[in-house]
């Protein structure tokens, strides 16, 4: 191996190091979590040889998660604006798409000054007579850790978001629009607002009813839900409509937010995308909305 292949493989092994290294990590609950889940086996990514790659890349597949945790990505102390976003990957509520939808966006984040913290989420629970149910009780719950550790982390009370993508989108579109705390308050924690100040749903999953022609009855939007950012490719097979249907309620209630609907990109790319698509610019569009609502300086 030539000294200039060798220097190549060390930067890269940095960079992959970088991307999967969380500032802290905190679990969410001080004893057991609230409900009660089935698991197939131990918590470990599923990722088979012969799986989809996603830009060229396999990605991590997290199973089995029981004990869910924040893992808190900081920017450099000198880039830190005081913004922070809450991650919720997606999976269908059956996996994590750990790094994909998540890691990797925190660390896209940290680039733009914000600290981004991912959920572990408990997971599988598509059995359960409400998939959402635990993965809300965690989003809701890492909100409220996040503004309890707020001074630590240099945040401000104030700009703390939450984005999603499919399965995590919903997830994090419930979190946001949620009335009341979906578990019984267990300590000082709970004290804080689990409400975020805005969402950022990246094809969100699930808001829509069968026939595609209205929000599911438990999506409430008010006058009060904080603004959102939506994301959606038109050939996506899990449904646009979750985006339509959400922006169009946003638009009554008087919720000024934005929605881009691309033609072509399908499900599942996080930050993947293919580089000749136009979808590939949502994380753009994005930064320009958080600069524009000023949770990025200019």
């Amino acid at each position: 191996m030539s000294m200039k292949s060798l220097s190549l493989l060390l930067t890269f092994v940095f960079v992959m190091t970088q991307q999967l290294s969380a500032a802290e990590v905190l679990k969410l609950w001080p004893a057991d979590a609230p409900g009660k889940m089935k698991l197939s086996g131990e918590e470990k990514d599923i990722n088979k040889p012969t799986d989809r790659l996603v830009g060229g890349r396999k990605i991590i597949k997290l199973a089995n998660v029981s004990s869910p945790e924040i893992h808190v990505f900081l920017p450099p102390e000198e880039k830190r604006n005081g913004s922070a976003i809450v991650i919720c990957p997606g999976g269908g509520f059956n996996i994590l798409a750990w790094d994909l939808e998540g890691t990797e966006v925190a660390k896209w984040l940290n680039g733009l000054g914000i600290t981004g913290i991912v959920v572990k989420y408990r997971t599988p629970t598509r059995d359960q007579q409400q998939n959402w149910l635990m993965p809300v009780q965690d989003t809701q719950r890492a909100i409220s850790l996040v503004r309890q550790h707020a001074t630590k982390w240099n945040i401000n009370r104030k700009r703390i978001g939450v984005l999603g993508f499919s399965a995590g989108g919903m997830t994090a579109a419930l979190s946001a629009l949620a009335e009341n705390r979906k578990y019984e308050p267990r300590d000082e924690t709970d004290n804080h607002s689990y409400v975020p100040d805005i969402a950022v749903l990246i094809y969100p999953a699930y808001l829509v009813n069968k026939e595609e022609t209205a929000l599911k009855d438990l999506v409430k939007v008010t006058s009060k839900s904080p603004r959102m950012f939506l994301v959606h490719a038109f050939n996506d097979p899990v449904t646009m409509h979750s985006s339509l249907k959400m922006m169009s309620a946003l638009k009554r209630a008087g919720v000024a937010s934005e929605l881009h609907i691309y033609d072509a990109g399908r499900h599942g790319y996080g930050l993947r995308s293919d580089k000749s698509l136009p979808i590939a610019s949502w994380p753009n569009r994005c930064e320009d909305w958080l600069r524009h609502i000023n949770w990025i300086p200019n």
